[in-house]
C-alpha cells in the first residue's frame, strides 16, 4: 500500500495531473477503473487568491474521486502559501501537490513550474513555507532537471524531504525535452535511493508491463500514468490487475470504448455545459477511437459536432459499422 502522510492509497497506480485533461469528469472515470490516486490538473495560485471564476470551478472534487491530489503552481511564496491555505481549508482534496515540472514557457516565465528545478534552495524555502501553513500532506511533482547540464533531481528531492514534503513524483525527462525522447529511469532509481519519503515514477509507462518494470527496476513506491490513459482508462485497470494478479486483462471492445466515452461526455456536460463539454470532448473522443477501424474519417466529423446528440449518433454509428464488419468476417471465417 502506498501511503502519503496519513493518506492510505490502496494501490501504487497514480493518474498524472495533466493540464486541460484532468477535470472531475475524467478523474472520476479513471478512478472507477481502479486508480489508487488521481491528481487534478494544475491550478494557478494567483487564480485562487484572486478568486478567478474559472480557477475556482477547477477546484471541484466529487467525493467518489478520493483520495485525490490537487496541484497548484506559482513562482511567488506569498501567493503560493495563500493558495495552499485556501485549498487546505476550503476543498475536499486529500493532498496538496506543488508543480515543479510544467515545461511550458508561459509558466516558466513566471518563475513557476520547471523553473524551480534550477534552485534547490528555493525549493526548500517554498515547500517549507507551504508545509508550515497547511494540515494536508504536501507533495511535489517535478522533472529530473532543466536540461542535461542542470540535473539536480537528487538535491531537489532531498530539499523537498527536509522541507516536510511527504512524497515526490519524478518525471524522468528534463524541461528541455518536453515530452520527447526517452525518460531516464536511472535518475528515478537514484532519487528513490536518496530519500526516505515515497517516490512515484513517471515517464514512458505505456503498458502494464512497463509499470511492473518501473517498480522492479527503480524501486519506486508508485507509478504515475499520464498520456497512456488518454481515451484508455482500461490502461489503469489492466495495470492494477497485472500488478495484483500477474494476469493481463483483455483490451476493451469498441462498444465498451464508446460506452465509456459517452459516460465521460455526460459527466463533462454535467460539470460544465453542453456547448463547452462537446467542444472539449472532441479531443477525448479522438483518443477513445485510437486503434478503431475507420476512426480517421470519424475523427474529422467529430470536430464538426456541436451537440451531444450529434456526437453520440456519430460514435454509435461507428460502433455499428465495426460490429457489422466483425460479424461478416466471423461468418466468412
Amino acid at each position: 500500500m502506498l501511503k502519503i502522510g496519513d493518506i492510505e492509497i490502496k494501490n501504487p497506480v497514480v493518474l498524472a495531473p495533466m493540464a486541460g485533461v484532468c477535470n472531475s469528469a475524467f478523474r472520476l472515470t479513471v478512478k472507477e477503473f481502479g486508480a489508487g490516486l488521481v491528481c487534478a490538473e494544475m491550478v494557478s495560485d494567483k487564480g485562487i487568491v484572486f478568486k478567478n471564476e474559472k480557477t475556482m470551478n477547477m477546484l471541484y472534487i466529487d467525493e467518489r474521486e478520493k483520495p485525490l491530489s490537487l496541484q497548484i503552481f506559482g513562482g511567488e511564496k506569498d501567493t503560493l502559501v495563500e493558495a495552499a491555505k485556501f485549498v487546505d481549508k476550503n476543498t475536499n482534496a486529500d493532498i496538496i501537490d506543488i508543480n515543479m515540472g510544467c515545461p511550458v514557457p508561459k509558466i516558466t516565465k513566471c518563475d513557476a513550474g520547471a523553473k524551480w528545478l534550477l534552485d534547490p534552495n528555493k525549493i526548500y524555502e517554498m515547500v517549507s513555507a507551504v508545509v508550515a501553513e497547511v494540515e494536508k500532506p504536501v507533495t511535489v511533482k517535478m522533472r529530473m532537471g532543466w536540461d542535461e547540464e542542470h540535473i539536480f533531481a537528487i538535491k531537489n528531492a532531498q530539499a523537498i524531504e527536509r522541507a516536510g514534503g511527504k512524497a515526490v513524483a519524478l518525471h524522468g525527462r528534463t524541461r528541455v525535452q518536453m515530452y520527447e525522447g526517452k525518460a531516464n529511469w536511472d535518475i528515478i532509481r537514484e532519487v528513490k535511493q536518496s530519500v526516505n519519503i515515497p517516490v512515484i515514477g513517471n515517464g514512458d509507462v505505456q503498458t502494464p508491463h512497463d509499470a511492473k518494470r518501473m517498480l522492479d527496476e527503480t524501486g519506486v513506491d508508485g507509478v504515475m500514468i499520464g498520456r497512456a490513459a488518454l481515451g484508455d482508462p482500461w490502461m489503469i485497470y489492466r495495470t492494477v490487475q497485472y500488478l495484483e494478479t500477474g494476469k493481463l486483462m483483455p483490451e476493451p471492445s469498441v462498444r465498451e470504448k464508446i460506452d465509456v466515452c459517452i459516460l465521460h461526455l455526460d459527466r463533462l456536460i454535467a460539470l460544465k455545459n453542453e456547448h463547452i463539454a462537446v467542444r472539449e470532448m472532441r479531443k477525448h473522443a479522438a483518443w477513445y477511437l485510437k486503434g478503431v477501424p475507420g476512426n480517421g474519417r470519424v475523427r474529422n466529423a467529430i470536430n464538426e459536432c456541436n451537440t451531444r446528440e450529434d456526437l453520440v449518433i456519430l460514435l454509435n454509428g461507428l460502433v455499428a459499422e465495426v460490429e457489422e464488419l466483425e460479424q461478416s468476417e466471423l461468418i466468412v471465417g
